[in-house]
């Protein structure tokens, strides 16, 4: 298996707004999100399968971690050997709003047109 650079999305400010919402959870959900960017980062995205999932009609693809808060980190896949978190959040309903992919979406027409 191969490791998959994890890149986060920075505000045109250099604000890393990934890292901001990972530190306002609690300790043990940041443990969870860690330890599956972690399984990630080292083994590769089939590491983390059961917590992948595809949004259809978008090129996001969603890190799921399941419990009493459903969280979210969107990402696209720039290359074969990385991936670009874009949003995160905790979901509170079946489906993902799309309030969150517009987030998402914005974030990555920003990454493009600055990369």
């Amino acid at each position: 298996m191969s490791s998959t650079e994890i890149y986060y999305y920075l505000k045109p400010n250099g604000q890393n707004v990934i890292r901001k919402f990972i530190l306002t959870l609690p300790k043990n959900q940041q443990a969870k999100l860690r330890r599956v960017l972690q399984l990630i980062s080292e083994y590769g995205l089939t590491s983390a399968n059961p917590h992948l999932k595809k949004l259809t009609g978008t090129p996001l693809w969603e890190i799921r971690i399941l419990g009493k808060d459903n969280l979210r980190l969107l990402y696209v896949i720039p290359s074969s050997t990385s991936i670009l978190v874009l949003h995160g959040f905790i979901k509170k309903t079946q489906k993902t709003p799309p309030r969150e992919i517009n987030i998402a979406l914005n974030r990555l027409a920003d990454w493009q047109s600055r990369h």
